[in-house]
C-alpha cells in the first residue's frame, strides 16, 4: 500500500504542530515532509513500518505538493510547458501544451476537488456559493483561476487555471520567439515611446496579454503607469505603476468594483498612461473617454482581426446607456485609437502578430477606415502602406517616423 497518503496526514500534523503557513513558508514544509519521511524509513528498517517508500525525494515533493501546493495539479503549475489546466470532471483534467489539449491520467474525486478549489480560493478574498457561482481570482504566480460551481456546470464543478508565466518584458525579446518581426518591433516601440494608443486584439491564448505586457515595457521610465484589470495579469517592469483590480460583491450583494468604476478612478490618480487589462463591456466608453482627453493608454480587446476589434471598440460603450449614440461613439473612435495589433495562435501552437494596422480618422458607411501598417505574408511580416496619423507625436518625442518605417533603427 502507497505510504503517501498516511505520511500526508503526518505532516499536516507537524505544520499545525508548529503553525507554519504553507503559503508564506514551504520550505518549512519540505523540511517537516523530509522529517516525517526520515521516520518512515527508520520505521521500515526496524520492522516498525510495513511499507517502504522507494522514491524518497518524490515522496517529498509529493507530500509538499499536498500540504503547500495543489496536490496532484502541482505538478503541470511547476511544468513550464502546460499552459492552461481545467477540470471537466473529477476523473476528466486537461492539460493545454503548445497550444494542444491533452487528457492527463490525474483521477480526483468531487471532494478533492472542492478541497483544491477552497485552496486556491482561502488567500484571494473571494468567494464561490450558491448566491456566487462563478469566481476569477488570481493565484500565486500570476495564474489567473476561473471556477463554475456545480449546477451551472451540470454534473461536477468546472475548474480553469491559466497560467501566466511573464517569460519576456520587452518588444526586443518577441522577435526572438517569433512573435514580432524586428522591423515591426521597432516601429511599436517608437510608437509607445510616442503616446499612441494601441490596443492589442487576439482570441483567447492569442498571447494578447504577453503582448501588452512588452509593450507597456517600452513606456519611458519616467512617466506614471495605472492599470486596471478584471484580476491581476499584467506584469509590468516599470517604477512607476499602481494596479487596480475589480472586486465582486460581498455577501450582502454590494460592495462591487467593476472596470468603469476603476477607469473613472485612475484618472485621478495622475497617470501618464492607462493600461486596461480587457475592454469587454460599457468600460469601453470610458477608456474612449480618457483617450480623447489627452491621455494616451493601451488596451486588450477579444477580436477576430483588427477591423473586427474597432467594430466592437465602437459597439460596446453603446451598453453605457441610451444616451450613447454611434454618431458620438464612432467618430471618437475614429480620432482616438492610432493601432490596433492582432495577434493569433496558429495550429501548431506558436503565437504571432499577424498585422498592425493604422485608423486613418475617416468614417465611410459607419465603418472606421483603417490601413495595415505590417501585415505577415509568406511567414513574415512586411512592411505595407499604412502609416499613423499621429505623425506629429513622433516628432514631440523626437522619432522620425519616415525613417523608423523605412526600417532604420533609432537609439532607445
Amino acid at each position: 500500500m502507497d505510504p503517501t497518503a498516511t505520511l500526508s496526514t503526518r505532516v499536516r500534523d507537524l505544520v499545525r504542530e508548529r503553525r507554519i503557513d504553507p503559503r508564506a513558508d514551504p520550505l518549512a514544509v519540505r523540511r517537516a515532509a523530509q522529517e516525517v519521511v526520515a521516520a518512515h524509513e527508520r520505521a521500515s528498517l526496524t520492522g516498525d513500518a510495513v511499507t517502504a517508500i522507494e522514491e524518497t525525494d518524490a515522496a517529498i515533493a509529493q507530500l509538499v505538493a499536498d500540504v503547500a501546493g495543489l496536490g496532484p495539479l502541482q505538478p503541470f503549475l511547476d511544468d513550464p510547458a502546460v499552459e492552461e489546466i481545467w477540470i471537466n470532471a473529477p476523473d476528466r483534467v486537461f492539460v493545454a501544451r503548445a497550444g494542444r489539449h491533452e487528457l492527463t491520467s490525474v483521477i480526483l474525486t468531487a471532494d478533492g476537488v472542492r478541497e483544491l478549489v477552497e485552496r486556491m480560493l482561502s488567500t484571494t478574498g473571494r468567494r464561490l456559493d450558491v448566491s456566487q457561482p462563478f469566481v476569477d481570482a488570481n493565484l500565486p504566480g500570476g495564474h489567473r483561476l476561473h471556477v463554475v460551481l456545480d449546477g451551472i456546470a451540470k454534473g461536477f464543478t468546472a475548474v480553469n487555471i491559466r497560467k501566466f508565466v511573464a517569460r519576456v518584458h520587452e518588444v526586443g525579446a518577441l522577435v526572438e520567439l517569433g512573435t514580432l518581426d524586428q522591423h515591426a518591433a521597432e516601429f511599436l516601440r517608437a510608437s509607445v515611446v510616442a503616446g499612441l494608443n494601441i490596443v492589442v486584439s487576439g482570441a483567447t491564448q492569442a498571447g494578447k496579454t504577453t503582448l501588452l505586457n512588452c509593450l507597456a515595457g517600452a513606456i519611458p521610465g519616467h512617466e506614471r503607469i495605472v492599470s486596471v484589470e478584471e484580476v491581476y495579469e499584467l506584469q509590468i517592469a516599470h517604477p512607476d505603476w499602481v494596479q487596480m483590480q475589480c472586486r465582486p460583491a460581498g455577501l450582502e450583494g454590494n460592495g462591487e468594483i467593476d472596470l468603469r468604476a476603476l477607469v473613472k478612478e485612475s484618472l485621478r490618480m495622475r497617470p501618464s498612461r492607462i493600461i486596461v487589462g480587457e475592454v469587454r463591456a460599457a468600460e469601453c466608453l470610458d477608456l474612449l473617454l480618457a483617450f480623447n482627453s489627452g491621455l494616451p493608454g493601451l488596451a486588450s480587446i477579444h477580436a477576430n482581426s483588427a477591423r473586427q476589434a474597432l467594430a466592437k471598440l465602437c459597439t460596446l460603450p453603446l451598453l453605457a446607456g441610451e444616451n450613447i449614440g454611434s454618431a458620438f461613439v464612432l467618430p471618437t473612435v475614429a480620432s482616438t485609437v492610432d493601432l490596433v495589433v492582432h495577434t493569433a495562435l496558429d495550429a501548431h501552437g506558436h503565437r504571432a502578430v499577424q498585422e498592425i494596422v493604422a485608423v486613418t480618422g475617416r468614417i465611410e458607411a459607419g465603418v472606421v477606415e483603417c490601413e495595415p501598417v505590417f501585415e505577415r505574408s509568406g511567414g513574415d511580416l512586411r512592411r505595407s502602406l499604412g502609416r499613423p496619423m499621429r505623425a506629429e507625436a513622433f516628432s514631440r518625442a523626437g522619432l522620425d517616423l519616415d525613417a523608423i518605417l523605412g526600417g532604420a533603427t533609432w537609439a532607445h
